[in-house]
């Protein structure tokens, strides 16, 4: 066969085959097309998933007065802290107290050996005695002289004489007394005494030790703890909150719980705010005063505070595990008349311990998803239990989401 004719040839089955291929495809696209057009025409149920009931708990949303409270962390401090040191050197011949002893104004805490100085007194109060007589008898001249000059016995010059000696020895007497007060106050010093009411800490002296004048460890700590003060800090965004209501002269009460933030130890009030801020932490410091009568709070203990700022009347509350948190913010589930749940965004405004306050997107009385809201989704079929029975979520309770677990009063 020539090339021409085999070119020929082959140039038409090449066509044929194409068209082939190209029909082909249609018939396949076409058979596609009515395999979906069937499927579609079948009726779909809901999925599995949808027709089984979710089981759930629901809380209703409350109305009632809210507790709005602020939370830092504090540390104990004394209401005064005195560290007693002698004033005079000397030996210590006597420390009645004991170690820990809550002690009064003016109780004895040591006494340093009262000898030479009650010599040194004595001494002073010789040379006062010495100095007056002699002043006297200068007053005695003094008149003598001043009746001869009057009868011209004398020259005046012998008057003027012996009234410059009455006056030094006013002036001896003046100096004389003051060596008098400084010999009984050195004296005094010997008998060290409690400055404020407290309790007495370690002693660290014994008796017969030689103790030296303003002696920079002292003899013992006296700390006042009735009252006691807890100093606490709180972010400087809360500024407002708390000096509003303070310069209105308002006493705000503030609670202390213990380090793991659940025995309540103390109920006090706020007595004053720092003066500046802390630019290396952001936060402010305030000072509280509680009675301690029962020394519930020691000396440089931490605590953490809470301080009732204000209270909200009728306010709209949840607890905040049925609250949830998506890309466009906070929300809950809602029971339906139905039998089903609703998803509603909500505006979330103050919260304190396991509740919040709800600003908008629910009302009074609405009932909310508080556990299993992992399987929920709009329109989702629920199932309420009680109590007694298993939510379902994996045993996942609304006090397991909580976060902190601390034990505070919750709402009035």
């Amino acid at each position: 066969m020539p090339d021409g004719q085999f070119l020929n040839v082959l140039r038409k089955k090449s066509k044929l085959l194409i068209l082939l291929g190209l029909l082909a495809a249609v018939l396949a696209t076409a058979w596609l097309v009515s395999v979906r057009i069937n499927e579609n025409a079948v009726p779909k149920g809901p999925p599995p998933s949808a027709q089984i009931p979710v089981p759930v708990k629901l809380e209703p949303v409350l109305a009632k007065d809210f507790d709005v409270y602020l939370r830092g962390l504090g540390t104990v401090t004394a209401y005064a802290t005195v560290t007693l040191r002698s004033r005079v050197q000397g030996e210590v011949v006597q420390i009645p107290f004991k170690e820990g002893d809550k002690v009064k104004v003016g109780d004895l805490i040591a006494r340093i050996d009262p000898r030479p100085y009650q010599v040194a007194l004595d001494q002073a109060k010789g040379t006062l005695a010495q100095d007056r007589s002699q002043y006297e008898n200068a007053k005695l001249d003094l008149k003598r002289y001043e009746t001869l000059r009057d009868q011209k016995s004398i020259a005046g010059q012998t008057v003027d004489t012996q009234l410059a000696l009455v006056k030094k020895y006013q002036a001896l007497i003046l100096t004389d007394q003051a060596a008098v007060d400084n010999a009984q106050l050195q004296l005094d010093f010997t008998r060290i005494v409690a400055p404020i009411p407290g309790r007495l800490g370690l002693r660290q002296f014994d008796v017969g030790n030689i103790l030296s004048s303003n002696d920079p460890q002292g003899i013992v700590v006296l700390t006042q703890t009735q009252p006691i003060n807890v100093i606490f800090t709180l972010p400087e965004s809360n500024l407002e909150e708390v000096r509003g209501p303070l310069l209105a002269g308002k006493k705000l009460t503030v609670d202390v719980y213990d380090r793991p933030d659940t025995k309540l130890l103390a109920q006090g009030y706020l007595t004053t705010v720092d003066n500046q801020i802390d630019v290396t932490t952001g936060t402010f410091k305030l000072k509280a005063q509680f009675t301690n009568e029962d020394d519930a709070l020691f000396p440089n203990q931490f605590v953490n505070a809470r301080i009732l700022v204000k209270t909200i009347k009728d306010a709209s509350t949840v607890s905040a595990a049925s609250v949830q948190q998506s890309s466009q913010g906070p929300f809950v589930y809602v029971l339906q008349d139905d039998g089903t749940v609703a998803i509603k965004k909500v505006k979330i405004g103050a919260t304190t311990g396991d509740r919040v306050v709800v600003l908008d997107g629910v009302s009074v009385g609405d009932k909310v998803v508080l556990e299993g809201t992992d399987k929920l989704r709009a329109g989702a079929k629920v199932r309420v239990i009680d109590d007694n029975q298993p939510s379902g979520n994996g045993g996942q309770t609304a006090a397991g989401r909580r976060s902190g677990g601390s034990t505070y009063p919750k709402t009035k």
